[in-house]
This record gives structure tokens, C-alpha cells and sequence, in this order.
């Protein structure tokens, strides 16, 4: 067997493509570097214009594999593209722990979210000029009850080559138990699965990349783990910026995101990606 074939192949995913033009840079240098081969683009962010989308265009020509993806945006402090969405909490969507607290206790409307899911779509469409590579979700909306029925339905119809993201692993028990986020994000995705699957819909075998973003972390060690017998094809989800004030407005993460660009831009992940034998090309 060649060397190459011994290589694993997967996806390093920068979520919140357009949440700020700090996010946009950080995201556009590492996928020019060859540090990224995906990213997610929120068309409900305030750093979406035409120069946004032109810039994380020409970055993706720069990269042999890159792709580019739709990151489907329920939760506040954002607002929906459709007329008449609910919920809503004033004029935004809902923050994110009232919405999976509303799914759980099945009091949404999935047609609202179907159609909403739609319009970023077309919005993606129109900006790109062609279908997502990829469909997942901020804040991970696309595998909460209810949410996901219509996220589903909405993908099937307007973009149903694109694959979507789950987020779940098969690990064991201990290291599932030693991250309550992780633990969380599996069981909702072994339903989300079932759901893309009686669908037609091809899914990340894998998934990577979910910590406490409140906590000072080592996150060289922590991209270790991630990478550790994540198979061929699998996915490790990524948040890269430089902080700015639009970003400071809108979302408490900020200095973790300069800490991954450092780390993803530096040599000590080219090295951790020989040895694990992970390649993103």
C-alpha cells in the first residue's frame, strides 16, 4: 500500500463564514494557507456582502479541495430572512437553548423552518451561483427536534446533492462521558441520522471538534484527541477569527477564535497532522 493510500482524508470545517469581517479573514488566510478544506457560510450575518463572498471565492480557487457550505442560522441574536417566522423573541430568532427546549417539548411548527431553511438556500444560491457543497447548522439547530424535520425537508427540495453535517461518534463510553457537550450533540445525532437517512441524504461519517469554549484550553492537545481514530471522510469542526467589534456585538466567543487561528496557522498542527497521518488534501 502507498503512502498515500495509508493517509485518513477529512474535512476541517470553519463555521460562521460572514459573522464578521475578523471571522471572514481568519477563515480566508487558513484556507489559503491549506490549514482548511471546508467552511460554512451564515447568509443572516452582517459580514455577507459581495466583496465577502468575492474574497472566500478566490481564497477556495487557491485550495485543490475546499468546500463551501451553507450554515443555516435559527438562533438569536440573528434574524430570519422569511416574513411571519416563529418563533421569535422581539424581532430575532430565538436564543438557542429556548429552541431546543421548544423542540424537545414539540411546540414548533416545522413548515416555519422549511421555509426559512429555504431562503438561505436561495440566498446561497444567489451570492455563489450554485448549490452548497455542504448544509449544516449554527449552533448545531439542524439536529434539534422538530428543527430537523423541516431542515431535512428543505435540503431534500432545494439542494438535495448537497450532504449535511451530524455531529455524533462512535467513542467510548469514557470519553463520551468526560465531555457533556459531546454527549449531548451524539444523542441528538443518532436521530438526525435516521432522519437523513430515510431521506436520501449522504452525512459525515464523523464528528470532531465540540469543547468547553468557556474554558482555557490546550487546544493543540484537544485537536490530538479530535483527530484520534476519527475515520476516513470525517469531519472536525473548527471557529478561526480575529476579534473585531462586530464580532464582540454578536457572539461571546472571541479570544478561543484567535487562539485556533494561532494553532491552525502554525506549524505545530503541521506536524500533528503528519503523525496522525490526516491529510486535508
Amino acid at each position: 500500500m502507498s503512502a498515500a493510500a495509508d493517509l485518513r482524508r477529512i474535512w476541517l470545517c470553519a463555521d460562521d463564514y460572514g459573522i464578521s469581517p475578523g471571522v471572514n479573514r481568519a477563515i480566508c488566510d487558513l484556507i489559503e494557507r491549506g490549514r482548511l478544506n471546508a467552511t460554512s457560510v451564515m447568509m443572516v450575518g452582517p459580514a455577507i456582502a459581495r466583496s465577502d463572498i468575492e474574497a472566500l471565492q478566490a481564497s477556495a480557487k487557491q485550495s485543490p479541495r475546499c468546500a463551501v457550505g451553507l450554515h443555516v442560522t435559527l438562533s438569536a441574536p440573528f434574524r430570519p430572512l422569511t416574513m411571519h417566522f416563529r418563533p421569535l423573541d422581539g424581532d430575532m430568532f430565538m436564543p438557542f437553548p429556548k429552541l431546543l427546549r421548544a423542540g424537545l417539548m414539540r411546540r414548533l411548527d416545522r413548515e416555519f423552518f422549511r421555509n426559512e431553511v429555504k431562503a438561505q438556500l436561495a440566498a446561497f444560491m444567489d451570492a455563489f451561483g450554485r448549490a452548497p457543497d455542504f448544509v449544516d447548522g449554527h449552533q448545531h439547530v439542524q439536529l434539534y427536534p422538530q428543527v430537523r424535520d423541516g431542515f431535512v425537508d428543505a435540503i431534500v427540495e432545494a439542494a438535495p446533492d448537497a450532504w449535511v453535517r451530524q455531529g455524533g461518534r462512535d467513542l467510548p463510553l469514557r470519553r463520551r462521558l468526560a465531555s457533556p457537550k459531546a454527549l449531548v450533540l451524539d444523542s441528538l445525532s443518532a436521530q438526525f441520522r435516521r432522519r437523513a437517512d430515510r431521506a436520501g441524504l449522504s452525512f459525515n461519517p464523523a464528528f470532531a471538534g465540540a469543547y468547553d469554549f468557556t474554558r482555557a484550553s490546550d487546544y493543540g492537545g484537544l485537536m490530538r484527541q479530535f483527530l484520534e481514530g476519527l475515520p476516513d471522510g470525517g469531519l472536525v469542526m473548527c471557529h478561526p477569527g480575529f476579534v473585531d467589534d462586530v464580532l464582540a456585538g454578536l457572539d461571546p466567543m472571541t479570544d478561543v477564535r484567535e487562539r485556533e487561528h494561532a494553532y491552525l496557522s502554525g506549524e505545530a498542527f503541521a506536524r500533528l497532522l503528519a503523525e496522525s497521518r490526516v491529510t486535508l488534501g
